[in-house]
């Protein structure tokens, strides 16, 4: 750069000091740097191209999409998909086998006030709060072997989402949409809808933390239905699109020569994507999240809950080519029942299974499940014993359970998984996974390698090191793979 140009463009410090002593120092290290991440799974990015355009796997996977249907709270395994008799037995009554640390002091066994049924020809029994679900069994993996590492949300939450209790981490669906990109260029690659604010941890459960902000979950407020309060800002209603167009068009040649000269600065990326995506989404997005396009028995086969609605947003987000979509079953923590159990999970369930149901016979219907990978579960699961009374917590009730990390279930749907199929097993009375353990970094693998990305291969350096979701954990668990 000569005198002039240093004149036309005033420099920052850390821009001076990177064209004087520290200049060539810098080029080098940026040619280290995109070498690496190169070499580390992330295609080499042409100058102007879009972060989100589809980019190719590592090998040939089953799954395009994920929808992750999140039970915010911690769902009880023992009385949705792992039926334990002995509680039962022993209702009422101290397990014969020592308890393990819980969050909060439990007391006796406390049997399941719901009834379990066989269903399809594999013959997988499923509580009767997920009839509607339990009607596509054959299609669906159960995990009964679930364990996570401590029994308090936060970082139960962050682990299941970003691979890390403790640390700022990209989220699950960050990690996707960097590696895969998105097919669709007019929506979002990773949406992630929350209904009545925020869950507990906020945006942090779809951060993109160090990988470039594009990546991060764009968040919907599904209990509104108009497109205007869904999507904020989604109409110009002062110009036309011509004049929109034109206004863009300047913005991003100014914000591309601002660019230019700061070395393609990945939050500066980031923010000339958000423009021309928020204009391409004004038509996009307004007939994507219109359900009443869908026919009356579409409609009525998922139901009228906001839960029903976000089930059947997802599916027409997948087939616009949406990489990730996250639903989550309401802000803070609904399934989180320390108290009134039968009655809290009763309702909950009421607002989901009929609509999940739904989602996974249209899923099949329109030859999509087996390119997309459902899965469905929460943070962690909750105990086989009852909460004894705890301050704040079940006031003063004893019908309740308390958070469980030792041992709980999950499923998965479509995308490669083999239907039909329960993989592991909790003890007699579902307190500790004891039959073919997986932990969230084992999902979080399997999930990556049914998408064709080697969880191994997928990194992106950071402060020095190499970071992947899995971290330096995780093994694809190949029992689950059909």
């Amino acid at each position: 750069m000569n005198l002039q140009q240093l004149i036309s463009y005033p420099a920052t410090r850390r821009e001076f000091l990177a064209r004087s002593g520290t200049g060539l120092g810098a080029l080098g290290l940026a040619g280290i740097m995109g070498s690496a991440r190169e070499a580390n799974g992330a295609p080499a990015m042409e100058a102007g191209q879009s972060p989100m355009i589809a980019k190719p796997s590592h090998y040939a996977g089953k799954a395009k999409h994920v929808i992750h249907i999140f039970l915010n709270g911690g769902p009880s395994h023992v009385d949705t998909f792992d039926p334990k008799p002995s509680l039962t037995k022993y209702a009422g009554q101290i397990l014969p086998t020592p308890n393990l640390p819980t969050e909060r002091k439990t007391g006796a066994a406390l049997a399941s006030p719901f009834s379990f049924a066989k269903y399809g020809e594999s013959g997988i029994e499923v509580s009767e709060l997920f009839q509607h679900t339990a009607q596509h069994i054959d299609d669906i993996c159960v995990i009964r072997s679930m364990h996570a590492e401590v029994p308090n949300h936060e970082p139960s939450l962050m682990l299941m989402n970003c691979g890390d209790g403790r640390l700022p981490r990209p989220s699950f669906g960050s990690w996707v949409t960097y590696g895969l990109g998105t097919e669709n260029q007019n929506l979002p690659g990773f949406i992630a809808m929350c209904p009545n604010g925020l869950p507990i941890t906020g945006a942090q459960n779809w951060r993109s933390s160090f990988l470039p902000g594009v990546f991060q979950g764009t968040y919907i407020d599904t209990r509104h239905r108009e497109i205007e309060k869904l999507i904020e800002n989604i109409r110009n209603d002062q110009i036309g699109r011509v004049e929109q167009r034109r206004q863009l068009d300047l913005l991003q040649e100014l914000n591309r020569q601002h660019a230019d000269q700061r070395a393609h600065e990945s939050a500066l990326e980031s923010r000339i994507h958000s423009f021309e995506l928020a204009y391409r989404m004004q038509m996009e997005a307004t007939d994507a999240f219109d359900i009443e396009q869908e026919p009356k028995h579409v409609q009525e086969a998922y139901g009228t809950s906001v839960q029903a609605r976000q089930l059947l947003i997802a599916r027409r987000l997948i087939e616009r080519g949406v990489r990730f979509v996250q639903l989550w079953h309401g802000e803070g923590q609904p399934w989180d029942n320390h108290d009134d159990l039968e009655q809290n999970h009763r309702k909950l369930a009421e607002q989901c299974d009929k609509a999940i149901g739904a989602l996974l016979n249209d899923l099949k219907e329109r030859g999509l499940l087996d390119e997309t990978l459902v899965l469905w579960g929460g943070e962690f699961g909750r105990t086989p014993t009852v909460e004894m009374p705890t301050p704040g917590a079940n006031a003063g009730k004893i019908n309740g359970r308390d958070h469980n990390h030792h041992g709980f279930t999950v499923w998965m749907a479509g995308g490669g998984v083999k239907g039909g199929y329960v993989h592991g097993a909790t003890d007699e009375f579902g307190f500790r996974a004891v039959e073919k353990k997986v932990s969230i970094h084992d999902l979080h693998a399997t999930m990556l390698h049914l998408m064709g990305i080697d969880h191994e291969k997928l990194t992106y350096r950071y402060a020095a090191r190499d970071f992947r979701l899995t971290d330096i954990y995780g093994e694809v668990v190949k029992d689950l793979l059909a």
